[in-house]
């Protein structure tokens, strides 16, 4: 089943077939094993459209990526607080914090009001000082070897380092029938110690044909809800500019799920948004003068004719 279709029917497939399994969140999860969904992105963005996503936070989420930036300083300039919570939590369980208690912190502030508001404070507090103060931001804005330093700057045994993306690039354009256009973010070294989050969208091919350029997502782990849909439009996004890059046509998006998961307290919402019909897909604008994806920022991006139901709000499990 393709397009938005193909994802409304897996969530029906988790909530009828989902295993009930314990998570690293404490929070419990419904979870399927293996999954495939497919986008002709020749037909349309596929932003979904029965609840609003916010590509201005997908589009910069990607540019910091494609810098090779692992500091939230760049997305909170650009207003953009999905990455927060995992940096927060290293702020807040180090020996310097010396504010209130913030253990479970993530669960709590959906369940009590008052912790929430003293959450809240720490969390405007530990922003500004993310925005304002150089040191502070270096030392706990960065959250380690995630995607942006594996894509780019991926640190070799002989102390080099490769710019995967740069090379797959160069690949694309000089031998594009090859079957190695590949890029991964799963360091072996790296995940137990050096990330905040171990990579969850852990590889992707490139696939050229009749001037097309297609994409493979291979996601160890998909929060089907609330990440899932950033995920879709973001290598969505990234085939777009490739293909800008190389001079090629956009193909299709095919993303392949390991554990495909709703969490517990999703389910409200999820049931929801299957209330809702999908509407058409809309259409992405790159700026043609854009000279190269490397130099790309927000204004060279644009979604036109976007109609999608209203949001949803979800807890986040961190």
């Amino acid at each position: 089943m393709l397009g938005e279709k193909g994802y409304l029917h897996l969530c029906e497939h988790i909530l009828a077939n989902g295993t009930k399994k314990a998570d690293r969140t404490n929070t419990g999860t419904y979870s399927v094993f293996g999954h495939q969904l497919r986008f002709n992105l020749q037909e349309g963005f596929p932003l979904l459209t029965t609840k609003r996503v916010p590509f201005r936070l997908i589009a910069s989420e990607l540019i910091w990526f494609l810098k090779g930036d692992t500091n939230i300083r760049f997305l909170l300039q650009h207003n953009n607080n999905i990455w927060n919570e995992w940096a927060f939590k290293n702020w807040v369980e180090s020996d310097e914090y010396n504010g209130p208690d913030m253990s479970d912190f993530g669960n709590r502030a959906q369940t009590d009001p008052d912790f929430k508001e003293r959450y809240d404070q720490e969390m405007d507090s530990f922003k500004h000082r993310i925005l304002t103060e150089d040191d502070f931001a270096e030392k706990y804005g960065d959250l380690g070897n995630v995607y942006g330093k594996q894509w780019r700057h991926w640190k070799t045994s002989q102390g080099e380092t490769i710019d995967q993306i740069s090379q797959v690039i160069d690949a694309i354009k000089k031998n594009p029938d090859s079957r190695r256009h590949m890029v991964t973010a799963w360091n072996p070294e790296d995940v137990p110690s050096n990330m905040a989050l171990p990579p969850c969208h852990t590889m992707f091919q490139f696939y050229v044909a009749e001037g097309k350029l297609s994409c493979q997502l291979y996601q160890r782990s998909g929060d089907v809800f609330l990440g899932v849909p950033f995920n879709i439009a973001s290598y969505a996004l990234l085939t777009h500019l490739i293909a800008f890059e190389c001079g090629l046509e956009v193909g299709e998006f095919i993303h392949t799920l390991g554990d495909a998961h709703i969490y517990s307290n999703h389910l409200s919402q999820v049931k929801t948004q299957l209330e809702r019909e999908p509407y058409a897909f809309p259409k992405l604008r790159i700026n043609e003068n854009l000279t190269s994806i490397f130099a790309i920022k927000m204004d060279d991006l644009s979604m036109e004719n976007y109609q999608s139901h209203p949001p949803i709000k979800a807890p986040v499990a961190v």
